[in-house]
């Protein structure tokens, strides 16, 4: 039996064109803020590179995330979605705008790699709870929206709710501990 070859189709055929939508718009923005010291020349430049390339990759890069949610390993999938898959995305961008003419200054680059960590857990976060899909398990972009503003607040409290858990725990473990 011949092995199947991946066709481009194929590859597009995971494209996620909400996340697509959404990590044009957004990250255009953190480019212009974080270049907004820049002349207009400089900056147009770098953020029409941003919309064309970022629209065409970030749906094919939030596919392949979605695709990481069905491995059976939930910790090899997460792992994928929060670096694997971002990494590879933020090592194409640079090479992108180092081919295409003006680089972006290291304080955007910066930038732009904060907020694709932040980005990948996000996506992660709604991810898992079935937001921002596409395909037979996604809802629609409509349905999506309505349950952001709730996992928004879930995401941000996160890291409290997950210190919070940590220090009960330590401290039930101490107590236990005192008593014997």
């Amino acid at each position: 039996m011949q092995p199947k070859s991946w066709t481009l189709l194929q590859t597009f055929a995971c494209w996620n064109w909400k996340c697509a939508l959404m990590s044009a718009a957004v990250r255009s923005l953190v480019y212009v803020a974080a270049m907004a010291r820049s002349g207009p020349h400089g900056r147009l430049a770098v953020v029409a590179v941003e919309m064309a390339y970022v629209t065409l990759t970030s749906g094919l890069y939030a596919g392949m995330q979605q695709r990481a949610l069905s491995l059976r390993s939930h910790f090899s999938g997460n792992l994928i979605i929060v670096a694997g898959v971002p990494g590879l995305a933020q090592f194409l961008d640079w090479l992108t705008h180092c081919a295409v003419g003006p680089a972006a200054p290291p304080r955007a680059i910066v930038a732009a790699s904060i907020f694709t960590l932040v980005s990948a857990l996000f996506h992660l976060h709604i991810m898992r709870r079935d937001v921002f899909l596409t395909g037979h398990t996604g809802r629609t972009l409509a349905d999506d929206f309505r349950r952001m503003p709730r996992l928004v607040l879930d995401f941000v409290l996160r890291p409290y709710a997950l210190v919070s858990g940590f220090s009960t725990r330590f401290a039930r473990g101490v107590e236990s501990e005192g008593a014997l």
